[in-house]
């Protein structure tokens, strides 16, 4: 059995995520809040905590491109192409989102949608089996903050769990690179 303080880690914030909490964790861009991306009463806490209008959707995680059909009715093609040969983390909004909890999935019924790659977070999501809320660890309006000692207190105060793995990474992490990606393959970048 690993006893690793990662591994517990990982075990708490399961617990957390699985009884409909919140947390703050280290992705592969910058802090996120987290929860159950098909929970809407979880969904509903982190628009409350972070003070966003809800008509602004989130965007979710998965640890694998296989598992982006159970999420989106559609997915073209060229969206692996854009995953596999990608540089920089990229979130990819798809048309027609499924199995989400509705008050994440936008008006329009897109969702954003990024394959991550961390020593946390993958490992997170493979346990979990379902996909994560990822959203800035910070108020609405306010920037993002670029690692774990630049998320406000009141944040903290706001959550039920906080990871500790990745506290100590002092790098200033960015936001992904954001792209709209039609149901035909068309595609432009939102965010770059």
């Amino acid at each position: 059995m690993d006893r690793s303080p990662v591994a517990s880690d990982i075990k708490r914030a399961l617990e957390v995520l699985r009884s409909g909490g919140l947390i703050p964790y280290a992705t592969d861009t910058i802090w996120g809040i987290g929860c159950d991306a098909t929970n809407p009463t979880a969904v509903e806490r982190v628009y409350q905590l972070k003070g966003r209008d809800q008509g602004k959707s989130l965007i979710v995680l998965l640890d694998n491109e296989s598992k982006l059909t159970g999420d989106v009715h559609e997915v073209p093609e060229i969206a692996y192409q854009l995953i596999e040969y990608t540089e920089r983390p990229l979130t990819v909004v798809y048309s027609g989102a499924k199995n989400l909890a509705p008050n994440l999935i936008a008006q329009d019924g897109s969702i954003g949608i990024r394959i991550v790659d961390h020593p946390f977070c993958s490992p997170l999501l493979q346990r979990f089996r379902k996909p994560l809320v990822s959203t800035s660890a910070n108020f609405s309006g306010q920037p993002a903050p670029k690692n774990f000692s630049e998320i406000s207190q009141e944040i903290i105060n706001g959550v039920d769990y906080v990871v500790n793995c990745g506290q100590d990474d002092d790098r200033e992490n960015q936001a992904s690179m954001v792209m709209k990606l039609e149901p035909g393959g068309k595609f432009s970048f939102l965010r770059r």
